[in-house]
């Protein structure tokens, strides 16, 4: 697999511990450079020194000068958060690459434009706390759901600070808990969009009670969707434009796997289909999207593919790789 290098090294100029369990990194260019520019609900890879590369939503705002990430600890995880979380001190300088964003704010009309019900479970507040502050600077009628655990809700204060009682807090251990079913028929009644990021229980409840009511839901998973029987059940063909080869890609491998064998230069991460590093340009054949990114309206167009996880829906595929 080949991991995203790092274009820029930044410095960990701050630590905080912004909720039980999570921790609030604050980064920086390093001497007179400066930062990308970056829109709200974009990631950036970190690279860490022990070789894990793991993608994280900036929280911060786009106009200062340093970044914010939030790191949950994770057990359970594959040891990314739990090295930031015990080892990463301020001076560090870590490799970053990106920003990269798949979740950009739906619209761009002031005052014309829909509504938007921000919908934020745990660490998935991330990118909806940049996402909701764009919209509201931009004048968009704009309600915050944010679901948690007591203690383990970061950012709080600046939430209310931005959105006052426009912030619905949803704590699980107050008794309450999201609506899923009121909240979506109200934003039906409204001619409100749905915007949500956390667990992949709560963008499948807010996805199934949307769709019973014809809402517009926008969302970033942290967790892949689970894999459906692929649409093309045999090996199928790739050819790889730019490498000069035709590949044939079994069933039982991914069209990641085969294109680096055949010599061709993917960057790749999560393998997983929810960062979004291995997005290939499609020239011809018709894809089996089997992402965690891509909208219905992007899959339609049939003009990107994430090869880690996605596959071709005919016997043929023209790749820009």
């Amino acid at each position: 697999m080949s991991v995203p290098r790092g274009d820029r090294e930044v410095e960990v100029i701050a630590l905080r511990t912004a909720a039980a369990d999570i921790v609030e990194i604050e980064l920086a260019a390093r001497g007179d450079a400066a930062l990308p520019a970056w829109e709200p609900g974009a990631h950036i890879d970190l690279i860490l020194p022990t070789g894990l590369v793991r993608q994280y939503s900036l929280a911060g705002d786009p106009a200062s000068p340093t970044w914010r990430i939030g790191v949950l600890r994770e057990e359970s995880g594959r040891g990314g958060s739990r090295w930031i979380a015990d080892r990463l001190k301020p001076g560090a300088l870590l490799r970053i690459a990106g920003p990269r964003n798949h979740f950009t704010l739906p619209g761009h009309a002031v005052g014309d434009a829909a509504p938007l019900v921000f919908i934020a479970g745990g660490i998935g507040i991330t990118p909806i706390l940049p996402l909701a502050a764009q919209a509201r600077a931009a004048g968009r009628d704009v309600t915050v759901h944010y679901c948690g655990h007591a203690g383990r809700m970061p950012f709080v204060e600046e939430l209310r600070g931005l959105h006052g009682s426009s912030l619905v807090l949803h704590i699980s251990e107050e008794r309450a808990r999201l609506d899923v079913d009121a909240v979506t028929a109200e934003a039906a009644s409204r001619g409100a969009e749905i915007i949500v990021c956390g667990p992949a229980r709560l963008h499948d409840a807010v996805a199934q009670a949307a769709e019973e009511r014809g809402v517009v839901v926008h969302g970033e998973r942290f967790e892949a969707e689970p894999l459906s029987a692929p649409m093309w059940s045999g090996p199928f063909e790739v050819e790889l434009a730019l490498t000069g080869v035709t590949v044939t890609v079994p069933t039982d491998r991914s069209i990641l796997e085969v294109a680096e064998e055949a010599g061709a230069l993917v960057l790749s991460s999560c393998t997983e289909g929810t960062c979004g590093t291995c997005e290939t340009p499609v020239m011809d054949g018709v894809v089996d999207h089997r992402d965690s990114i891509l909208t219905p309206a992007q899959r339609q167009r049939n003009d990107t593919m994430y090869v880690c996880v996605s596959r071709a829906a005919c016997p043929r595929l023209i790749l820009e790789l």
